[in-house]
């Protein structure tokens, strides 16, 4: 009897995931966000895969072998997940607000890691840096920041 009251009490203040969906870890949404940053102007290059792998070695300290498994399961999750709000808010959760420019930092890594920058991509920052707590000037400077590090080398 308790534990129906806690549940109905819980789903009052949190929304559960769907019975056939499982709970996102955030390591996961965080991948399926690069993923998606990767896949925004419809062309998934293979640089851009390399540099979700970095990107996850560097902000997860994983190897080489569960780079690559994070990664796909990433993509399968982004292919599936619906709109950005979902992994966003998820995101929110396991990032703090002074950590999230360093997020902003590595999805525009990803995303100029073919060197080439869309209009869809540019887009899609708009709306996760909105999302995400952010402005687009903390967006323009993560860019730029990621930007004069590729001039340098």
């Amino acid at each position: 009897m308790q534990q129906n009251a806690f549940d109905w009490m819980q789903s009052l203040f949190g929304r559960r995931p769907p019975p056939d969906r499982p709970a996102i870890t955030g390591r996961l949404a965080i991948a399926a966000l690069l993923v998606r940053a990767a896949r925004a102007n419809g062309d998934y290059d293979p640089r851009q895969k390399a540099g979700i792998d970095r990107v996850s070695a560097t902000r997860f300290a994983v190897g080489a072998w569960e780079q690559v498994a994070l990664r796909r399961e990433a993509e399968a999750l982004e292919a599936t997940i619906g709109d950005t709000v979902h992994l966003t808010r998820r995101i929110k959760d396991v990032v703090a607000l002074e950590d999230r420019p360093a997020l902003l930092r590595d999805l525009w890594s990803v995303i100029l890691a073919d060197g080439k920058r869309h209009y869809e991509e540019d887009g899609l920052m708009r709306l996760v840096s909105n999302l995400l707590g952010l402005t687009d000037r903390d967006s323009a400077f993560a860019r730029q920041s990621v930007q004069a590090g590729r001039d340098a080398m």
